[in-house]
């Protein structure tokens, strides 16, 4: 028997338990390390070229729709990320507890959204660079994907904090891409065979000792994001999940099923119930998502119809005449013709099918 052999045979169990635990500490250490550089990497994440082009000629009119601008924020990753940064370090009331683009875009001035944007990094699918190939591009498929699907659940079970929902959905898988900057085998290497979310989160798990929810929940937190935002992160794969992390999960695996990947049947069944929904609004859920439809407007901009004006233009949506509409709110024909006159005059709309478009779109109606 070797030196070597004869002293590792002869060692304590003490002495072995102390081994152990350096190696431990020494593992736990590395992994420490790689998460903190990726966190950091992250800093330098880039918007989708078109995503900043898009934001930038809102802004940079007279008087941007703040809805238009929302709606420019909510489709990209960064930008999502950036604005809710600026916004939670504002001084005031609101520090750290701006949850939703809506906010943030009502505490920053355009002119501040106007310099985050020209001073982000960007992505062009077809001018990649060697950092981070077309992962930027793939990721925000899937997070406006996870989007559009969890707005629609939130239709369904009538869920209101829609606007939080469109950061938490978009947000969600944003651990994963920590994980590719820490390990170069994420994810095809710790997936492995692993098809289902469900099989891939037990899989980083064990291979990592973390998975991407809970190392996203920290991303969030160290960005200075609400807890409300970072809890949804971290727990929408939780066994327990409820509430909004529950809606993030069902749109998860509805987007994934959407764009051709393996779900578990009894997991959308099992997560459908917990936010309200049973097989019947579900089947409805799955088969619409695939088309257009026309959800429910959030009203982000602030309505300058008084309530009166936006009675006779829900009537005139309707498609009712000058009469019906005077009768049915007591009015005079001639009243109901100067609230229309207002109202072209408030929203800039040159006729009747315009205002209504312009009213429906913003939420208004």
């Amino acid at each position: 028997m070797s030196t070597a052999a004869t002293t590792q045979a002869s060692a304590s169990p003490a002495s072995q338990a102390h081994r152990q635990a350096d190696a431990q500490r020494h593992h736990n250490e590395g992994h420490g390390r790689r998460l903190t550089s990726a966190f950091e990497a992250l800093e330098a994440f880039p918007a989708l070229a078109e995503s900043r082009n898009r934001l930038l000629r809102l802004v940079s009119q007279d008087r941007p729709s703040t809805a238009d601008v929302v709606n420019a924020v909510e489709s990209d990753v960064a930008l999502v990320i950036s604005v809710l940064r600026l916004a939670n370090q504002v001084e005031g009331k609101t520090r750290g507890r701006v949850e939703s683009v809506v906010q943030a875009v009502e505490i920053l001035s355009p002119e501040s959204v106007q310099a985050l944007a020209t001073r982000a990094s960007t992505f062009d699918f077809f001018e990649r660079s060697a950092v981070w190939d077309a992962a930027p591009e793939r990721f925000r498929l899937h997070g406006v994907a996870t989007q559009r699907a969890a707005d629609r659940l939130a239709l369904e079970a009538g869920y209101e904090h829609r606007d939080r929902l469109m950061v938490t959905a978009l947000l969600h898988d944003i651990g994963k891409l920590v994980l590719m900057h820490a390990y170069p085998g994420y994810p095809g290497q710790v997936h492995g065979t692993a098809r289902t979310p469900e099989e891939r989160i037990h899989r980083e798990r064990r291979e990592l000792g973390v998975d991407h929810a809970l190392v996203g929940g920290v991303l969030a937190r160290r960005w200075g994001l609400p807890k409300s935002v970072a809890s949804v992160i971290e727990r929408h794969h939780s066994e327990d999940v409820t509430e909004e992390a529950a809606i993030v999960r069902l749109a998860d695996m509805l987007a994934h099923y959407g764009q051709g990947g393996s779900v578990s049947p009894t997991e959308l069944l099992r997560t459908a119930r917990v936010v309200g929904l049973g097989p019947t609004e579900l089947r409805a859920v799955m088969y619409d998502l695939p088309y257009p439809v026309q959800a429910r407007a959030r009203k982000i901009d602030p309505c300058p119809l008084s309530a009166r004006e936006l009675e006779v233009l829900k009537r005139l949506s309707e498609g009712k005449v000058y009469k019906q509409i005077a009768h049915e709110l007591a009015l005079s024909t001639s009243t109901v013709r100067t609230h229309l006159h207002n109202i072209y005059g408030k929203l800039g709309a040159v006729d009747r099918a315009q205002a209504v478009l312009m009213a429906t779109e913003r939420g208004w109606l």
